[in-house]
């Protein structure tokens, strides 16, 4: 059965567009122009994964984004916006997005990102737990917590972390975390892998001033080791 993707976007142009692109590759769009009916597609068609417009003729994209979370914790919701500020970027992020993809974007980049998403599904059964000081992550379950808190991930940061525990004390460039993530460099200078990162940081971040994310200089990052 072909994935149902839900394509929130007021622009005639830019919807049809998206249409035409998914269906040549063997998706099912859905296509809402206002966030009313998008909420309406959300419930009756459950579709695996929304692209979502942060400017909505009814409603405000953060409020949309909110909404679909609640009805659903685990599908996949990538931001397709001309908003292109990092604090932006980052408060959509915090409020439940997995994944931010700034217009006018590269198609061959956004069908990357959604085979990423779709693709990021829990781990396989046979993963160790990992624990480091306050931080326990359960890679079968996608559970993380911090202390007794359990941290909601999105996918993209789940895999960031997942791929920094893999390589705990190890230097990993810029170039090898996007190849890993989304399988290739975007071409945003690594501005989305900062955005994600401090994401992730910020939702792990310790009691303590050591953060367990170190950052290279120039170079990229590693989980720190004892």
């Amino acid at each position: 059965m072909n994935e149902k993707i839900l394509v929130v976007e007021d622009d005639h142009v830019i919807s049809h567009f998206l249409d035409l692109v998914l269906r040549s590759k063997g998706y099912v769009p859905l296509v809402s122009e206002t966030g009313f009916q998008a909420l309406g597609l959300f419930i009756s068609e459950t579709p695996s994964l929304v692209l979502l417009d942060l400017g909505l003729p009814d409603l405000d994209g953060m409020e949309v984004l909110a909404r679909l979370r609640e009805s659903s914790k685990g599908t996949p919701i990538i931001i397709v916006s001309a908003r292109e500020k990092e604090d932006e970027k980052v408060a959509a992020l915090d409020h439940g997005a997995d994944d931010y993809l700034t217009k006018p974007f590269n198609v061959g980049e956004l069908l990357a990102r959604i085979r990423v998403a779709l693709r990021h599904r829990p781990f396989p059964d046979e993963e160790q737990p990992f624990s480091y000081r306050q931080l326990k992550v359960d890679f079968a379950k996608r559970v993380v917590l911090l202390g007794e808190e359990e941290v909601h991930l999105t996918p993209i940061e789940f895999k960031l972390l997942s791929v920094l525990i893999e390589n705990q004390g190890k230097v990993l460039t810029h170039k090898f975390l996007q190849e890993k993530i989304w399988g290739y460099e975007t071409s945003d200078d690594y501005q989305s892998l900062r955005v994600f990162m401090a994401s992730l940081r910020k939702k792990i971040a310790p009691p303590t001033d050591e953060s367990y994310i170190l950052t290279e200089i120039g170079v990229g990052y590693r989980f720190r080791e004892d």
